[in-house]
């Protein structure tokens, strides 16, 4: 299907419809005067490699005292300071 196309001053006037054409698959040709100034078509689609479960096992490492919460700061949330 070949782009619709679309004058500048209209585009402009209505730029949230067309883009919304857009993101739904539909390509326009932004003219002037008839000459093309922009293509206006959706995005491509992104390709994200697979995921590897796993992959960070033993790059990531806890501190020893993760889990222990300092006096001073339990003191400060529980407002006895």
């Amino acid at each position: 299907m070949a782009p619709q196309q679309v004058g500048i001053r209209a585009f402009r006037e209505h730029l949230s419809g067309y883009l919304r054409q857009a993101r739904d698959g539909e390509t326009f040709l932004v003219t002037s005067n008839g000459e093309v100034l922009a293509e206006i078509r959706p995005p491509s689609a992104q390709v994200r490699p697979p995921r590897r479960p796993g992959a960070l096992r033993g790059r990531i490492v806890l501190a020893p005292d993760f889990d222990a919460l300092p006096a001073d700061v339990l003191a400060a949330m529980e407002g006895d300071e």
